[in-house]
């Protein structure tokens, strides 16, 4: 199998034609390849579930009104960030919903602060859709990664998941000022969501050949109850059983490890969540990052973008404990340093 990977052969793979040993073995070979056995730890700092938007999939969009809100300060995130440190974590992943209180004098006075205690570490945020300004603005300010999912190539099936305010082109607006800012830059998608086929995944495929991410993230679409497709029968995704939206999410994972070798890939929470070794199951189709949460435990519930997300009831040491021996047992082992994208 060449990385070369061509439409109809990963159509072949994807829909289960193909033999998953053979797409996962290959997928393993390139990441032992370019990454070794390394699987390297990011910290996630949910720091705060206010969100403008009114995503039609997600647990804290701003039309869900039984949700408890919270914002975490800057000496939390900052204690935080001394307790993965001490764990060693060199990543730190500063993750919220697009919370207008979150001004870019606030989080660029947090970042700052990070990168003054912490210069041996690399500061990733994923807080959403903003100007090319403001991402400048937190690139100076010390932050070198920013995770954007663009969640679907596909300006039809984007429709289908957001609302009429939110539009595909600025997303993606987003991700090419990012990269050429400077940033490492992060996109994916979510696996199996609503009307979503697996021509939309190739097309998905064909804009991330184009924009070369340094990390791509993806996982299994799970439902939130009190969302509009959470409450929806078309919330199957094509009648999409769990295992087979797991198998899904598990051949993509595979495919982008052959179509981007260098990529950082995480084997996500969603995976776990879905099935219980699933992070495991992700590291051996080509994952190579874990992203045990950072956050204080009393917070960890209320970040609930879909139902039964688990680990929110582990202390920050206990988490890690567990996602290193979860590794160990799949064969690979936790590195701390931070983990810089093989080149491309």
């Amino acid at each position: 199998m060449e990385t070369g990977i061509s439409d109809s052969k990963i159509l072949q793979f994807l829909s289960g034609k193909g033999p998953d040993e053979e797409l996962f073995a290959e997928a393993d070979r390139i990441r032992r390849e370019n990454y070794g056995d390394a699987v390297y730890l990011r910290g996630l700092i949910e720091f705060t579930n206010y969100c403008k938007n009114n995503c039609y999939y997600c647990g804290i969009r701003a039309g869900n009104t039984r949700l408890d809100r919270y914002r975490l300060d800057q000496e939390t995130i900052l204690e935080c960030c001394r307790t993965g440190y001490a764990l060693g974590f060199r990543t730190f992943v500063l993750q919220g919903g697009e919370d207008p209180f979150f001004t870019d004098d606030r989080l660029c006075g947090i970042v700052s602060e990070i990168h003054g205690r912490y210069p041996d570490c690399a500061i990733t945020l994923s807080v959403g859709e903003r100007s090319r300004e403001s991402y400048q603005r937190l690139f100076n300010a010390g932050a070198r990664r920013y995770l954007l999912r663009h969640e679907a190539a596909s300006a039809d099936l984007y429709r289908t998941l957001h609302p009429a305010e939110m539009i595909l082109a600025n997303r993606k607006r987003c991700l090419y000022d990012l990269k050429e800012i400077g940033y490492q830059v992060g996109a994916g998608l979510m696996v199996g969501a609503p009307g979503q086929t697996l021509e939309h995944l190739i097309e998905d495929l064909h804009f991330l050949q184009r924009l070369q991410p340094d990390m791509i993230g993806i996982g299994p679409y799970l439902r939130h109850a009190d969302t509009p497709l959470g409450r929806s029968s078309a919330s199957c995704a094509q009648g999409l059983e769990k295992s087979q939206k797991l198998q899904l999410t598990l051949r993509l994972l595979a495919v982008l490890r052959i179509m981007f070798p260098y990529a950082l890939i995480p084997a996500t929470t969603a995976l776990g969540t879905i099935e219980h070794n699933g992070r495991e199951l992700g590291l051996k189709a080509g994952a190579n990052v874990v992203m045990p949460n950072l956050s204080p435990v009393d917070v960890r519930e209320q970040y609930e973008l879909y139902d039964n997300k688990i680990c929110t009831g582990e202390e920050s040491a206990q988490c890690r404990s567990c996602l290193e021996l979860r590794v160990m047992s799949a064969g690979y082992r936790i590195v701390t340093d931070i983990g810089d994208v093989k080149c491309h």
